[in-house]
Protein backbone atom coordinates (compact mmCIF):
# COMPACT_ATOMS: atom_id res chain seq x y z
CA UNK A 1 0.00 0.00 0.00
CA UNK A 2 1.57 3.26 -1.11
CA UNK A 3 1.60 5.98 1.53
CA UNK A 4 0.01 9.37 1.01
CA UNK A 5 3.42 11.06 1.23
CA UNK A 6 4.89 8.78 -1.42
CA UNK A 7 1.84 9.20 -3.59
CA UNK A 8 2.09 12.97 -3.43
CA UNK A 9 5.58 12.93 -4.92
CA UNK A 10 4.45 11.20 -8.08
CA UNK A 11 2.43 12.41 -11.03
CA UNK A 12 -1.00 10.87 -10.72
CA UNK A 13 -0.99 9.62 -14.30
CA UNK A 14 2.16 7.61 -13.67
CA UNK A 15 0.56 5.47 -10.96
CA UNK A 16 -0.93 2.08 -11.79
CA UNK A 17 -4.73 2.01 -11.85
CA UNK A 18 -4.81 -0.47 -9.00
CA UNK A 19 -2.82 1.83 -6.74
CA UNK A 20 -5.01 4.77 -7.69
CA UNK A 21 -8.15 2.86 -6.85
CA UNK A 22 -6.85 2.32 -3.30
CA UNK A 23 -6.48 6.03 -2.53
CA UNK A 24 -8.97 7.03 0.20
CA UNK A 25 -10.86 10.29 0.02
CA UNK A 26 -8.74 12.93 1.72
CA UNK A 27 -10.45 14.56 4.67
CA UNK A 28 -9.38 18.21 4.95
CA UNK A 29 -12.31 19.34 7.04
CA UNK A 30 -11.09 21.13 10.16
CA UNK A 31 -13.64 21.72 12.92
CA UNK A 32 -16.32 21.22 10.28
CA UNK A 33 -14.83 23.71 7.80
CA UNK A 34 -13.92 22.32 4.39
CA UNK A 35 -10.48 23.57 3.41
CA UNK A 36 -9.35 23.12 -0.17
CA UNK A 37 -7.59 25.09 -2.88
CA UNK A 38 -8.11 26.77 -6.21
CA UNK A 39 -5.81 24.78 -8.47
CA UNK A 40 -4.46 28.11 -9.75
CA UNK A 41 -2.33 27.84 -6.61
CA UNK A 42 -0.43 25.06 -8.44
CA UNK A 43 -0.21 26.98 -11.71
CA UNK A 44 3.54 26.31 -12.02
CA UNK A 45 2.92 22.62 -12.73
CA UNK A 46 0.82 20.33 -14.89
CA UNK A 47 -2.61 19.03 -13.93
CA UNK A 48 -1.23 15.67 -12.86
CA UNK A 49 1.45 17.35 -10.78
CA UNK A 50 -1.15 19.68 -9.28
CA UNK A 51 -3.31 16.73 -8.24
CA UNK A 52 -0.24 15.14 -6.67
CA UNK A 53 0.29 18.45 -4.86
CA UNK A 54 -3.18 18.27 -3.33
CA UNK A 55 -2.39 14.81 -2.04
CA UNK A 56 0.99 15.79 -0.61
CA UNK A 57 -0.40 18.87 1.17
CA UNK A 58 -3.43 16.88 2.37
CA UNK A 59 -6.14 18.95 0.70
CA UNK A 60 -9.28 17.03 -0.19
CA UNK A 61 -11.26 19.58 -2.22
CA UNK A 62 -10.52 21.40 -5.46
CA UNK A 63 -11.85 24.31 -7.48
CA UNK A 64 -10.33 23.51 -10.86
CA UNK A 65 -8.57 26.33 -12.70
CA UNK A 66 -9.36 26.34 -16.42
CA UNK A 67 -5.67 26.85 -17.17
CA UNK A 68 -5.09 23.28 -15.95
CA UNK A 69 -7.64 21.99 -18.47
CA UNK A 70 -7.25 24.09 -21.59
CA UNK A 71 -4.23 24.13 -23.93
CA UNK A 72 -1.78 27.01 -23.50
CA UNK A 73 -2.02 29.60 -26.23
CA UNK A 74 0.19 32.31 -27.67
CA UNK A 75 0.28 34.56 -30.69
CA UNK A 76 -2.38 36.61 -32.46
CA UNK A 77 -4.55 33.63 -33.35
CA UNK A 78 -4.65 32.21 -29.83
CA UNK A 79 -8.16 33.39 -28.93
CA UNK A 80 -9.74 31.83 -31.99
CA UNK A 81 -7.70 28.65 -31.48
CA UNK A 82 -8.96 28.42 -27.91
CA UNK A 83 -12.55 28.88 -29.06
CA UNK A 84 -12.15 26.07 -31.60
CA UNK A 85 -10.65 23.83 -28.93
CA UNK A 86 -13.50 24.50 -26.51
CA UNK A 87 -16.14 23.73 -29.11
CA UNK A 88 -14.39 20.69 -30.54
CA UNK A 89 -12.79 18.88 -27.60
CA UNK A 90 -14.45 15.62 -26.60
CA UNK A 91 -16.30 15.67 -23.30
CA UNK A 92 -14.43 12.47 -22.51
CA UNK A 93 -11.43 14.75 -21.83
CA UNK A 94 -13.31 16.18 -18.86
CA UNK A 95 -14.64 12.85 -17.68
CA UNK A 96 -11.05 11.62 -17.62
CA UNK A 97 -10.02 14.60 -15.49
CA UNK A 98 -12.79 13.79 -13.02
CA UNK A 99 -11.51 10.23 -12.75
CA UNK A 100 -8.04 11.49 -11.91
CA UNK A 101 -9.38 13.52 -9.00
CA UNK A 102 -11.57 10.66 -7.80
CA UNK A 103 -8.66 8.24 -7.97
CA UNK A 104 -6.49 10.63 -5.98
CA UNK A 105 -9.13 11.01 -3.27
CA UNK A 106 -9.76 14.69 -3.99
CA UNK A 107 -13.29 16.08 -4.29
CA UNK A 108 -13.70 18.10 -7.49
CA UNK A 109 -16.16 20.75 -6.31
CA UNK A 110 -16.22 23.46 -8.98
CA UNK A 111 -14.85 24.35 -12.39
CA UNK A 112 -13.41 27.82 -12.96
CA UNK A 113 -14.55 28.87 -16.44
CA UNK A 114 -14.39 32.63 -16.72
CA UNK A 115 -17.03 33.90 -19.14
CA UNK A 116 -16.09 37.28 -20.56
CA UNK A 117 -17.45 39.55 -23.28
CA UNK A 118 -15.49 37.75 -26.00
CA UNK A 119 -17.41 34.48 -25.48
CA UNK A 120 -19.81 33.33 -28.17
CA UNK A 121 -23.13 31.75 -27.22
CA UNK A 122 -21.70 28.36 -28.16
CA UNK A 123 -18.71 28.87 -25.88
CA UNK A 124 -21.00 29.79 -22.99
CA UNK A 125 -23.10 26.67 -23.52
CA UNK A 126 -20.01 24.53 -23.84
CA UNK A 127 -18.83 25.62 -20.39
CA UNK A 128 -21.93 24.08 -18.83
CA UNK A 129 -21.44 20.89 -20.81
CA UNK A 130 -17.85 20.75 -19.54
CA UNK A 131 -19.04 21.23 -15.97
CA UNK A 132 -21.51 18.38 -16.32
CA UNK A 133 -18.80 16.11 -17.74
CA UNK A 134 -16.60 17.03 -14.76
CA UNK A 135 -19.47 16.11 -12.46
CA UNK A 136 -19.57 19.47 -10.66
CA UNK A 137 -22.56 21.55 -9.62
CA UNK A 138 -20.71 24.87 -9.60
CA UNK A 139 -18.87 27.04 -12.10
CA UNK A 140 -16.79 29.91 -10.76
CA UNK A 141 -16.14 32.82 -13.09
CA UNK A 142 -14.13 36.01 -13.21
CA UNK A 143 -16.66 37.72 -15.41
CA UNK A 144 -18.34 41.03 -16.15
CA UNK A 145 -21.89 42.17 -15.57
CA UNK A 146 -22.56 42.31 -19.31
CA UNK A 147 -21.27 38.77 -19.80
CA UNK A 148 -23.21 37.56 -16.76
CA UNK A 149 -26.43 38.79 -18.30
CA UNK A 150 -25.78 36.56 -21.31
CA UNK A 151 -24.81 33.59 -19.11
CA UNK A 152 -27.96 33.72 -16.95
CA UNK A 153 -30.32 31.77 -19.26
CA UNK A 154 -27.73 29.02 -19.71
CA UNK A 155 -27.34 28.64 -15.94
CA UNK A 156 -31.11 28.28 -15.67
CA UNK A 157 -31.25 25.81 -18.55
CA UNK A 158 -28.50 23.55 -17.23
CA UNK A 159 -29.36 23.99 -13.53
CA UNK A 160 -25.75 24.72 -12.61
CA UNK A 161 -24.84 27.50 -10.20
CA UNK A 162 -22.40 30.13 -11.46
CA UNK A 163 -20.49 31.89 -8.68
CA UNK A 164 -19.08 35.26 -9.69
CA UNK A 165 -15.53 36.00 -8.58
CA UNK A 166 -14.60 39.55 -7.69
CA UNK A 167 -11.37 41.51 -7.89
CA UNK A 168 -10.45 44.90 -6.45
CA UNK A 169 -11.09 47.16 -9.45
CA UNK A 170 -13.74 49.50 -8.06
CA UNK A 171 -13.49 52.07 -10.89
CA UNK A 172 -14.98 49.95 -13.71
CA UNK A 173 -18.73 49.51 -13.12
CA UNK A 174 -18.76 46.41 -15.34
CA UNK A 175 -16.37 44.51 -13.07
CA UNK A 176 -17.21 42.47 -9.99
CA UNK A 177 -15.70 44.19 -6.97
CA UNK A 178 -18.39 46.01 -5.00
CA UNK A 179 -21.28 44.40 -3.11
CA UNK A 180 -23.62 46.18 -5.53
CA UNK A 181 -22.16 44.32 -8.52
CA UNK A 182 -22.73 40.95 -6.85
CA UNK A 183 -26.26 42.01 -5.93
CA UNK A 184 -26.96 42.99 -9.54
CA UNK A 185 -25.82 39.57 -10.79
CA UNK A 186 -27.86 37.66 -8.23
CA UNK A 187 -30.96 39.52 -9.42
CA UNK A 188 -30.30 38.21 -12.93
CA UNK A 189 -30.72 34.57 -11.95
CA UNK A 190 -31.47 32.38 -8.95
CA UNK A 191 -28.61 30.24 -10.30
CA UNK A 192 -26.06 33.01 -9.71
CA UNK A 193 -24.03 33.11 -6.53
CA UNK A 194 -20.79 34.62 -5.20
CA UNK A 195 -17.26 33.27 -5.20
CA UNK A 196 -16.01 35.65 -2.52
CA UNK A 197 -12.28 36.32 -2.70
CA UNK A 198 -11.77 37.76 0.76
CA UNK A 199 -8.38 39.28 -0.10
CA UNK A 200 -9.62 41.15 -3.15
CA UNK A 201 -12.83 42.17 -1.35
CA UNK A 202 -10.79 43.55 1.54
CA UNK A 203 -8.39 45.40 -0.76
CA UNK A 204 -11.39 46.95 -2.54
CA UNK A 205 -12.37 48.53 0.78
CA UNK A 206 -15.09 46.15 1.97
CA UNK A 207 -15.43 43.83 4.96
CA UNK A 208 -15.58 40.11 4.05
CA UNK A 209 -16.68 39.17 7.57
CA UNK A 210 -19.81 41.29 7.38
CA UNK A 211 -20.51 40.26 3.79
CA UNK A 212 -20.16 36.57 4.64
CA UNK A 213 -22.44 36.99 7.64
CA UNK A 214 -25.11 38.76 5.59
CA UNK A 215 -24.95 36.75 2.35
CA UNK A 216 -23.70 33.28 3.29
CA UNK A 217 -26.75 31.66 1.68
CA UNK A 218 -25.62 32.95 -1.75
CA UNK A 219 -21.89 32.30 -1.37
CA UNK A 220 -20.76 29.10 -3.11
CA UNK A 221 -17.03 29.25 -2.36
CA UNK A 222 -14.44 31.43 -0.69
CA UNK A 223 -10.97 32.25 -1.95
CA UNK A 224 -8.63 32.71 0.97
CA UNK A 225 -5.74 35.07 0.47
CA UNK A 226 -4.11 37.86 2.48
CA UNK A 227 -3.88 41.32 0.94
CA UNK A 228 -3.12 44.83 2.03
CA UNK A 229 -5.26 47.87 1.37
CA UNK A 230 -5.90 49.91 -0.78
CA UNK A 231 -7.04 48.18 -3.98
CA UNK A 232 -3.50 47.93 -5.37
CA UNK A 233 -2.25 46.46 -2.10
CA UNK A 234 0.12 43.53 -2.37
CA UNK A 235 -0.68 39.86 -1.90
CA UNK A 236 1.04 38.78 1.30
CA UNK A 237 1.92 35.51 3.02
CA UNK A 238 -0.96 34.41 5.22
CA UNK A 239 -0.89 36.35 8.48
CA UNK A 240 1.32 39.15 7.17
CA UNK A 241 -1.39 41.19 5.45
CA UNK A 242 -4.43 42.84 6.98
CA UNK A 243 -7.25 40.69 5.54
CA UNK A 244 -9.32 39.26 8.44
CA UNK A 245 -8.68 35.61 7.57
CA UNK A 246 -9.02 34.30 11.12
CA UNK A 247 -12.35 36.04 11.67
CA UNK A 248 -13.69 34.57 8.41
CA UNK A 249 -12.59 31.06 9.35
CA UNK A 250 -14.05 31.35 12.83
CA UNK A 251 -17.35 32.54 11.37
CA UNK A 252 -17.52 29.45 9.16
CA UNK A 253 -16.71 27.25 12.14
CA UNK A 254 -19.24 28.88 14.47
CA UNK A 255 -22.13 28.76 12.02
CA UNK A 256 -21.30 25.46 10.32
CA UNK A 257 -21.93 26.94 6.89
CA UNK A 258 -21.03 24.42 4.14
CA UNK A 259 -18.89 26.86 2.17
CA UNK A 260 -15.46 25.61 1.07
CA UNK A 261 -12.54 27.82 2.08
CA UNK A 262 -10.18 27.50 -0.87
CA UNK A 263 -6.58 28.59 -0.55
CA UNK A 264 -5.44 30.74 -3.46
CA UNK A 265 -1.68 31.01 -3.25
CA UNK A 266 -0.84 34.18 -5.16
CA UNK A 267 1.93 35.92 -3.25
CA UNK A 268 5.63 35.64 -4.05
CA UNK A 269 6.95 32.65 -2.14
CA UNK A 270 9.96 30.40 -2.05
CA UNK A 271 8.36 27.20 -3.36
CA UNK A 272 4.78 26.27 -4.16
CA UNK A 273 4.65 23.15 -2.02
CA UNK A 274 6.32 24.84 0.94
CA UNK A 275 3.95 27.79 0.76
CA UNK A 276 0.81 25.68 0.28
CA UNK A 277 1.67 23.70 3.39
CA UNK A 278 2.19 26.94 5.29
CA UNK A 279 -1.15 28.28 4.08
CA UNK A 280 -2.95 25.10 5.10
CA UNK A 281 -1.33 25.12 8.52
CA UNK A 282 -2.25 28.78 9.00
CA UNK A 283 -5.91 28.01 8.32
CA UNK A 284 -5.87 25.01 10.66
CA UNK A 285 -4.39 27.20 13.38
CA UNK A 286 -6.99 29.90 12.64
CA UNK A 287 -9.73 27.37 13.37
CA UNK A 288 -8.26 26.17 16.67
Amino acid sequence: MITRREFGKLAVSALPAAALAQAPMINSKVHGVQIGAQSYSFRDRSLDQAIAGYVEVGLGECELYQGHVEPPGSGPGAREDLRKWRLGVSLDHFKGIRRKFDNAGVLLYAYNYSFDDSFTEDEIERGFEMAKALGVEYITASSTLTAANRVAPFAEKHKITVAMHGHSNTTDPNQFAKPASFAAAMQMSKRFAVNLDIGHFWAAGFDPVTYLSDHHNRIATLHIKDRERPENGANMPFGEGTTPIKQVMQLLKKNKWPIPANIEYEYQGSDTMVEMKRCYQYLKDALA
